[in-house]
């Protein structure tokens, strides 16, 4: 679905626990006039049954961060749950809001500057949300455009601060969010996150 689609599944798994997908919207993204083979797979996948996890490659800047760090190889286990940045703020302190500890977060957005997306994490931040968590999975963050009065203030500028803020593993570039390739994810389904130097997986039970 689209953003606001993260309330919805929001609910659900904090209401009932039960597990929803995320993945493709069926005007956007199936009905384009030319379908992204990727996403294609995936939603295909899940349709029959078959998935059972995702891979991306990091970025440079992640795998020297943790290398630097003696943590190029490392796993994690956690209930798979997030969706769009701005909506899932939204719901903090509603009883929709799931409360997951031990989870694996994911987030992306769309139209939203570097400062908006950091003011936003810092919420989350104080809201001792992402502290609580196993790993934090930033997808795509997209159709914004910097200007001089950013003064070098980027994307990879709030994912440095959030990782000065966190010993909880902070990962990029998952292929999510409102792009032509995205996968399809299980929220609220127990997963684990595995990293090999710039591989990454999100692996689930078969059936999910």
């Amino acid at each position: 679905g689209m953003s606001d689609f993260t309330a919805f599944q929001s609910a659900v798994l904090a209401k009932t626990g039960a597990h929803t997908w995320a993945g493709p919207a069926l005007g956007e993204d199936l009905g384009a006039e030319v379908l992204d083979d990727i996403m294609l797979a995936c939603f295909d996948d899940v349709l029959q049954g078959q998935g059972e996890g995702v891979g991306w490659r990091l970025s440079s800047a992640t795998q020297k961060f943790y290398s630097q760090r003696k943590a190029g190889t490392w796993a994690r286990d956690g209930v798979l749950w997030g969706g769009n940045l701005a909506v899932l703020v939204s719901l903090l302190g509603t009883p929709y809001f799931p409360q997951i500890d031990r989870g694996v977060l994911f987030l992306e957005d769309i139209s939203e500057h570097p400062y908006r997306i950091e003011r936003m994490l810092t919420q989350l931040l104080h809201a001792g949300v992402l502290a609580r968590q196993q790993a934090i999975v930033l997808g795509q963050f997209t159709q914004f455009q910097l200007t001089a009065h950013d003064k070098g203030f980027k994307l990879a500028s709030v994912v440095e601060w959030l990782r000065s803020n966190l010993k909880v593993p902070v990962l990029t570039d998952l292929p999510f969010g409102h792009v032509p390739t995205k996968v399809c994810l299980p929220v609220g389904a127990p997963v684990s996150v595995l990293v090999e130097e710039r591989d990454a997986l999100i692996l689930w039970p078969h059936g999910h």
